[in-house]
């Protein structure tokens, strides 16, 4: 099993949602922007600028936005700067919380971070307290439309992990360097539509919690952590079922 648990599809969902399609795209074309400032504004020669246009068109983000922000990271001033944050805790019931930000700053950052975590009942842990319970991984999901055994065979043959069938859909995991390689076979082999496809952080172990209640305060946690602007991703090890 990927150990992609339930709680992607929920995030994933979450993001597709109207109301809330703005802010991702403004997330998501900061973090374009401070991959393609960070190195070359060419995908082709900028593989963290290719892996974030993949995360930004799975989002269906549109493509002129996506050039604006590449546009934009050409012709930046030496004074714009954004660091990469990472801030690690636990959430109600000792979920472990891994929370990426990029920030041009950083005490506004940790004031809000910290404040959310206290609010809703977690707490921040230390550099490292959690980070370990979570790897990198490209996930792809794919409607199984397409053949299963053609699918199944491109992407195991081009170095993928994982091939699992989950409610009509095939998701596949990939190291955070095969990712591109994966997909580009992919699309050799005639798949078209990609439901997901990014390389993000997913837990090794997750953890179960029966109870409701404590469950809906790991999610308020999640959400009002998700809402804050320097806050790209959050990622917990929660179990959905």
């Amino acid at each position: 099993m990927s150990g992609h648990s339930k709680w992607a599809t929920i995030h994933r969902k979450k993001g597709e949602l109207d109301a809330a399609r703005g802010k991702v795209f403004q997330k998501l074309a900061k973090e374009i922007y401070v991959a393609a400032k960070s190195g070359s504004p060419d995908p082709d020669s900028n593989a963290s600028l290719r892996m974030v246009i993949e995360k930004a068109r799975s989002a269906n983000m549109p493509k002129d936005n996506i050039e604006k922000a590449i546009q934009k990271a050409k012709g930046a001033t030496e004074g714009e700067h954004y660091d990469a944050i990472r801030y690690e805790g636990y959430g109600p019931s000792g979920v472990a919380v891994m929370v990426d930000c990029l920030t041009d700053n950083k005490n506004r950052t940790a004031s809000d971070v910290r404040s959310t975590f206290t609010k809703r009942g977690g707490n921040l842990g230390t550099s490292g307290s959690v980070s370990y319970l979570f790897e990198r991984r490209g996930i792809i999901d794919i409607p199984s439309d397409y053949n299963e055994e053609d699918v199944m065979m491109t992407a195991l043959d081009h170095g993928a992990l994982d091939f699992v069938l989950i409610d009509n859909v095939y998701e596949i995991v990939t190291s955070a360097e095969n990712f591109i390689k994966v997909k580009k076979a992919l699309e050799d082999v005639g798949v078209r539509e990609f439901l997901t496809s990014e390389v993000t952080f997913i837990p090794t172990n997750t953890v179960g919690i029966d109870d409701e209640e404590q469950k809906e305060k790991i999610h308020n946690l999640i959400e009002q952590l998700e809402e804050l602007d320097d806050v790209q991703d959050v990622f917990c090890n929660l179990k959905e079922s």
